[in-house]
């Protein structure tokens, strides 16, 4: 009896004990490599290492894992990609994700695990609705926001007609929803074209119904290499000079130095929206760029300045907690207070966890080097919310 009462007892003591504290903080990060769309997760990554470098490698005095996985592209790939992280490196934080039917695809997989999930880009509309979730996190903007900017400038531009391009998946059609969400012109014609690993790349069908249609501007969406692709046709089909470019997604520090290589003056000077620029001035968008520009000689993209903010939003959460990964509430309401040091300065996250930030008209421009890149011209939207924040629940 007395034996049977000290096991019971040793028992009830390892039960009532606190679980044993964290070693260290692990961060599974999903993202393209492969395939032609690699480019941008190229810049995510290196983004990513510049930000364990500028915080020494640890967060709340613990050391940091990163793990890297490449979901190829496809959403069945990056389920799988997540199912690893969660299930068998057992990661805190599920972060990363260019593509909105990859994230939509993985979502269940790191929240039914009970993990944090952070969109460094995808902003399906979903996600900041219905499908919201007190875990989920987004560190860049919700897919409609900035074509919905571009319809205000094409308001103020006076342009009373255009033509819509993007290609055909979840964020292309929130990006065709966008900027018809304010633009008061009427659309004149409408294409949305073959996406995926085998995307369309040879849009003369679809610029020479551009060009026939009358319209005063085309807006498209193509990011990755499809964006450069389509301003090089766009170039050859004349249409520079005849029909004025206004993008979203497909002029960035990712695709101008290829562009300025094949001197494509044809893109200088059009106009895109976006929450970022390489010269916002504040302090921590100052570290960022210089650090990118001096460790990988080039300008960062968008997709690099939303990815480096997700490190430092996940910093900020242990931090908070004291490096104490238990306490899920504490880092919750930590990273929902938007206090850390954002490329994008001050902003405020809406009630679907999707940022409240400024929208920016920016101008491809030359600067002093000679180097083509972006710069901001106007707020197009100030302190902006995301339409969809009214069908989550939280």
């Amino acid at each position: 009896m007395f034996r049977k009462l000290t096991l019971l007892a040793a028992a009830g003591m390892l039960a009532a004990s606190p679980a044993l504290a964290a070693d260290k903080v692990k961060i599974g990060f999903v993202t393209t490599i492969t395939t032609p769309a690699g480019v941008i997760g190229k810049d995510m990554v290196d983004a990513v290492n510049l930000a364990m470098e500028d915080i020494g490698g640890k967060m709340g005095g613990l050391p940091v894992e990163l793990i890297v996985e490449d979901d190829g592209f496809k959403p069945a790939i990056g389920k799988q990609k997540t199912d690893k992280l969660v299930k068998q490196d057992d990661v805190d934080f599920v972060a990363g994700f260019i593509w909105s039917h990859v994230l939509l695809a993985s979502r269940k997989s790191a929240l039914d695990a009970g993990k944090f999930l952070i969109s460094a880009n995808a902003g399906p509309s979903q996600i900041a609705g219905e499908l919201c979730h007190e875990n989920f996190f987004s560190t860049s903007w919700q897919n409609d926001q900035t074509p919905m900017a571009m319809g205000e400038v094409l308001n103020q531009k006076g342009v009373k007609s255009l033509y819509v391009m993007a290609p055909n998946y979840a964020a292309g059609k929130n990006m065709v929803a966008g900027v018809e969400r304010t633009f008061k012109g009427k659309i004149v014609g409408k294409d949305l074209t073959k996406w995926g690993k085998d995307a369309q790349l040879d849009f003369s069908a679809e610029l020479a119904k551009a060009k026939a249609s009358g319209a005063e501007g085309i807006f498209v969406f193509y990011p990755g290499k499809a964006g450069g692709a389509f301003i090089k046709q766009y170039e050859q089909a004349g249409l520079q000079g005849q029909i004025p470019l206004y993008s979203v997604f497909t002029v960035d520090s990712i695709a101008l130095p290829k562009l300025q290589g094949a001197g494509m003056k044809g893109v200088l000077g059009s106009t895109m929206t976006q929450f970022w620029a390489p010269d916002l001035d504040n302090a921590q968008n100052k570290k960022f760029v210089s650090g990118f520009k001096k460790k990988y000689g080039r300008y960062p993209s968008f997709y690099a300045a939303q990815s480096y903010d997700s490190i430092f939003l996940i910093k900020s959460a242990v931090e908070a907690v004291g490096g104490d990964l238990a306490n899920m509430d504490g880092m919750r309401a930590a990273m929902a207070s938007a206090k850390f040091p954002s490329v994008r300065g001050a902003f405020s996250y809406g009630n679907n966890h999707f940022p409240v930030q400024n929208f920016y008209s920016r101008e491809v421009v030359v600067d002093s080097d000679g180097v083509w890149t972006t710069a901001v011209r106007d707020v197009v939207l100030k302190d902006h919310q995301d339409v969809y924040a009214k069908d989550c629940k939280m």
